[in-house]
């Protein structure tokens, strides 16, 4: 390994710039070193800063991670409310890398909004800032009770502008900024924000971990407010012993499931072991129902667990009683995720309802969770696929190291497969439109990633459509991957989606170009399908007849002289007839008996005879447009071929 090589490991070892990536080229340049030389230290470099991308991605995402279960165990432990808001709005702030976030709490008796905690303010006038109800960006926000991003504030007009807030944002210097609300139920009580001194974008992701931040903050207060009115209820209950009691029991069991949920988060619990615990503490039976899906928890699925955490979520997420169940909604970022269903405690004390309620957060935590860790494997498949096609000159030791991570085997023959979801034609061409072809989209490509793990295949969204490299089976060929395919993604999906597939592609990953050219091939085929509506179907170039040989760069004319008359020439071969120069000379009098018995210079019985041995050989429909145009098509090919070889 030469030193410039040493160079970039030690650059990464110690968390260099990506700047300092370029310091060995220059440094071999100034020296004289070769183009050659040159070369391999930029291909090195390249992939040098690939890996540090990659590994402050990964370093991204456990600091996300990790922060949002330091704030869950400061939840648990709660004692200062300002300092948990404080640590809530300075990881904000750092995770997001933005130079300012602060948050905002309404104010209902003053019927105006003020600001709580900042970080990263440099300016006086902003942090003591009071907005009237409806009043910017974050009077949009209360407003809706969803979250709003602006890249250009002063140049959004979707706000009320008024002069004390343009003043104070001005101060300040603010220009992108992204707001998300702060809710207890249904109420909105204030705006958690993050924000930048310049034109910026904020990513979906980006939108939901500041979301969950919101969500923490909103349990904080809550918490703190729960905790003074247990305070100041315990005061009054000291005149009578056996409430005080009750509430205590309530008190405790409160405390010992949230300590109990810290530990499971700080330990990598799962969904069901949070319905265990909190089982254990209420007392009765605790199941987590997926939206749209069945129940996992102590005892499993319960009847009528599909569809409970609508009214959950209509009641802003409070804790709700279906009968004599309980049921809180599990959601993440406003998107809902299911319900924990509490059976066995019709009579449930409002602490315990809480409780409950704490533990559908946690809930939601861990999902998150194990979400981001899903599409984080589906992104790298789908970046592994994208360099097959976009850059197959890459260090093939490495690709072969990334397919390994992803247990892909290179070794066995794969197909390229083209997928998109057909809706039928016709539809009205508006915004709706639009955002329905997108959704679609996206529902294809976590299908397809879906599909490509169990397989341990690669996918990734490619051209309007996702693409697919998946390993043939055991006696399995291209056109019944591409049916089996456009099948599952169809019942998937529940949408037409037609897929296109390659001819196999052998040792892969010793010759990755082949790749790029199998996924023109899929596409052609995918198109050709939409040109003989058969969409929501699945087929190779050769279930395409001469249509497939046209579309396949491979161009198997043996394989489809073989397919189309196969049986006639082997015949022949067999038995010494003239079926194949019968056939000619039949398509070349126009279909007629009298004539070819002319030009074979036979008796026209002979003729029908010969023809009729071609109809059992090729099937009673050879003669119909279709089949008579590819066995043509195959006869003129074969007598090129003879000719050619010089049979």
């Amino acid at each position: 390994m030469s030193h410039e090589h040493v160079s970039y490991l030690e650059l990464l070892a110690r968390g260099a710039a990506a700047e300092a990536y370029d310091r060995p080229v220059l440094l071999a340049r100034a020296s004289g070193a070769g183009p050659e030389t040159l070369a391999g230290l930029e291909e090195a470099k390249q992939l040098a800063l690939r890996v540090r991308a990659e590994l402050e991605g990964r370093r991204r995402r456990e600091a996300e991670l990790s922060a949002l279960f330091a704030t869950a165990h400061d939840l648990a432990g709660l004692r200062d409310l300002d300092a948990v808001l404080r640590a809530i709005v300075q990881r904000a702030r750092s995770l997001l890398g933005t130079e300012v976030a602060y948050l905002s709490l309404n104010d209902p008796t003053a019927g105006d909004t003020y600001m709580r905690v900042t970080e990263g303010s440099v300016s006086a006038r902003f942090q003591q800032v009071r907005l009237g109800m409806g009043e910017g960006l974050g009077g949009l926000v209360a407003q809706t009770a969803r979250p709003y991003v602006t890249d250009d504030y002063f140049q959004d007009p979707r706000f009320q502008h008024t002069r004390t807030i343009d003043a104070a944002v001005r101060d300040e210097g603010l220009v992108a900024i992204l707001g998300v609300p702060l809710s207890l139920g249904s109420q909105v009580i204030g705006v958690l924000f993050a924000a930048d001194r310049r034109a910026r974008v904020f990513e979906r992701e980006q939108v939901a971990l500041l979301a969950s931040f919101a969500a923490h903050a909103a349990v904080a207060i809550d918490t703190a407010n729960l905790l003074a009115e247990t305070r100041s209820a315990l005061a009054e209950l000291e005149r009578a012993n056996d409430i005080i009691r009750e509430h205590s029991g309530v008190i405790e069991r409160a405390s010992e499931v949230h300590d109990r949920l810290s530990e499971l988060v700080l330990r990598g619990g799962g969904v069901h072991d949070v319905a265990h615990a909190v089982s254990e503490v209420l007392g009765g039976t605790v199941e987590f129902t997926e939206a749209g899906a069945g129940s996992v928890g102590v005892t499993g699925a319960g009847a009528g667990s599909t569809g409970v955490a609508g009214s959950a979520r209509r009641d802003g997420g409070h804790a709700v009683r279906e009968g004599d169940d309980w049921v809180a909604a599990v959601s993440a970022g406003g998107e809902p995720l299911g319900a924990l269903v509490l059976r066995g405690r019709p009579d449930l004390d409002p602490v315990d309802q809480r409780t409950l309620e704490r533990a559908a957060l946690v809930t939601s935590l861990l999902l998150l969770a194990r979400r981001s860790a899903g599409e984080a494997e589906q992104r790298v498949r789908g970046e592994l696929l994208d360099d097959l096609i976009d850059a197959p000159d890459r260090d093939r030791g490495l690709l072969r190291e990334r397919a390994a991570r992803l247990r892909t085997d290179g070794d066995v023959p794969h197909v390229v497969l083209a997928a998109r979801v057909d809706r039928a034609a016709g539809g009205p061409a508006d915004s709706d439109a639009g955002r329905r072809e997108s959704a679609d989209r996206r529902r294809l490509w976590s299908a397809a990633s879906h599909l490509a793990a169990t397989r341990h295949g690669l996918a990734s969204a490619r051209d309007g459509g996702t693409v697919l490299l998946l390993p043939l089976g055991p006696g399995e060929s291209a056109a019944d991957l591409a049916r089996q395919t456009a099948k599952g993604l169809g019942g998937t999906l529940r949408e037409p989606v037609t897929v296109g597939a390659s001819a196999p592609v052998r040792a892969l990953l010793d010759r990755p170009d082949q790749v790029a050219v199998a996924y023109g091939e899929a596409r052609r085929c995918l198109d050709a399908l939409g040109l003989l509506h058969r969409s929501g179907q699945g087929a190779a170039a050769e279930d395409l007849g001469f249509l497939g040989l046209l579309l396949a760069d491979g161009r198997d004319i043996e394989g489809f002289v073989g397919r189309t008359i196969g049986q006639v020439v082997a015949y022949d071969r067999r038995r010494g007839t003239d079926l194949v120069r019968t056939l000619d000379a039949y398509f070349a009098s126009g279909m007629s008996p009298a004539r070819t018995k002319d030009e074979l210079h036979v008796h026209v019985n002979t003729v029908a005879q010969r023809l009729e041995r071609v109809g059992r050989l090729l099937g009673p429909d050879w003669q119909s447009p279709a089949r008579a145009l590819e066995i043509q098509l195959a006869l003129r090919l074969h007598a090129l071929s003879d000719v050619v070889t010089g049979a």
